[in-house]
This record gives structure tokens, sequence and C-alpha cells, in this order.
């Protein structure tokens, strides 16, 4: 399954689409290059499961929690500095994704051994005019 996005206005509608797509499903790891639109996507799937004040990419901290009022809570992981999987121990990311939050995760390479088999991988991708093409393999 395949989402276009052409340019940032077409983000919500991109955002409600996908959430349509997955269904029931918890665990999202996003993979795509550096720049491709990981983080900015994912901001805007926050906002439709009703998180008013979402941060930026938890690049340091490795994990953002928030709190939809509909959803419960929401984990925003951000890999990328992730040194290795001891790491990922340390900060309780068994607990989270294999609680019954959803879970959004950038760079899930280097967890890929902790995530369970129903976890619906996305890939996106930067095209030449700019506008992005998310896959999601369901």
């Amino acid at each position: 399954m395949e989402i276009r996005i052409a340019d940032l206005n077409d983000l919500t509608r991109a955002a409600s689409e996908f959430l349509q797509i997955i269904g029931d499903h918890k665990i999202f790891p996003f993979k795509a290059e550096m720049g491709a639109g990981k983080t900015t996507f994912i901001l805007s799937l926050l906002k439709q499961l009703g998180v008013e004040h979402a941060e930026g990419s938890p690049t340091y901290s490795l994990v953002n929690t928030y709190e939809s009022p509909i959803y419960g809570s929401i984990y925003h992981f951000d890999l990328y500095r992730l040194k290795d999987e001891q790491e990922a121990f340390d900060i309780g990311i068994e607990e989270m994704i294999y609680g019954d939050s959803i879970c959004f995760i950038e760079w899930p390479e280097k967890i890929s051994d902790l995530l369970p088999d129903e976890a619906i991988w996305s890939y996106i991708r930067k095209n030449d005019d700019d506008s992005r093409t998310i896959t999601i393999d369901l």
C-alpha cells in the first residue's frame, strides 16, 4: 500500500489515510534516509491521534511519551543515536513496545530483533520532485 505526499500541505490528509489503513495495529517502524521526513510525518500522525503539543524528534532522549485523550500513551522513538540493543533495554523499550500503547519508531533497524512480528513497517522515500512516497508493508 502506498501513500503519496505532494508537499507539507498534504500531511494531514496523508496521516489520516495512514491511520485508516493500519487499523488496530500499534507498532510502526519507519525506515528512511536522513531527511526523508520521518519525524515530520510522525508529528502529523500524533496530531491526528489527538496529541496537542507534540515536540520534535527525541534524538537525544531516544523516546518522547505523549498522552492522547482517545488512545492513551503514545511513544515516539528516535533510535539514531542508540549504541546497541542493551541501551534500548536500559530505557525500558520492551515494556513500551510490548505494552498496549502505540509506538512510532525511527531508525528501527537498530532494534529489529526486538520488534514484534505484527509490527507494520513503513518506508518513506523522497522523490525527485520533493514529494514523498510512504510504502506500508501490510
